[in-house]
């Protein structure tokens, strides 16, 4: 038996359909094929706008959450620092917790320094619902009590973020 052959047995079956019949099939491929095609871009839309969701928020917590970490005075430091743990995670919330507890504290205190920080810009360097990475350009002014001008340090950051209950917090801060 030939290739030919096999064709036309092929579509001697379907002549014996009735159109109706013939139709209705074809109809109900196309409807499948539709509904997946649909299911599959319906899912990729809504992965890039909660990746999109996620840029946006992340850039807004991370700048809170850096300033928090690096803005305190000597009258509550102590008050300062405890809050801005709260947003930290693993190394690096015992990293601070550890040098705030060993220098930051200490020193502010015994200088009586009033430390402002500020997020002056910031770039999602990758982000999804779960993860995300920040760079951060912020600005320090350190002032003591009995100087009226305060000195100023800039710092570029880079922050990794990840979403822990429902919220996100930092895991690692680097300077670049």
């Amino acid at each position: 038996m030939n290739q030919d052959s096999g064709r036309t047995g092929k579509l001697s079956a379907l002549r014996g359909l009735p159109l109706r019949t013939v139709v209705f099939g074809i109809a109900a491929v196309l409807v499948a094929l539709a509904i997946s095609v649909g299911s599959v871009e319906g899912y990729r839309y809504w992965q890039i706008r909660r990746d999109e969701q996620a840029r946006t928020e992340v850039t807004q917590v991370a700048a809170r959450a850096v300033e928090a970490m690096f803005t305190y005075n000597y009258q509550n430091v102590d008050a300062s620092i405890d809050a801005a743990a709260k947003n930290l995670r693993g190394s690096v919330y015992d990293e601070y917790t550890q040098v705030s507890k060993q220098l930051i504290i200490p020193g502010t205190k015994e200088k009586q320094l009033t430390v402002v920080s500020t997020v002056q810009a910031s770039g999602v360097v990758s982000a999804s619902a779960s993860h995300a990475v920040v760079l951060l350009f912020l600005n320090q002014e350190a002032t003591p009590k009995d100087a009226p001008k305060g000195t100023m340090t800039a710092s570029r950051l880079r922050v990794s973020m990840d979403k822990d209950g429902g919220h996100w917090v930092l895991s690692e801060v680097k300077p670049v």
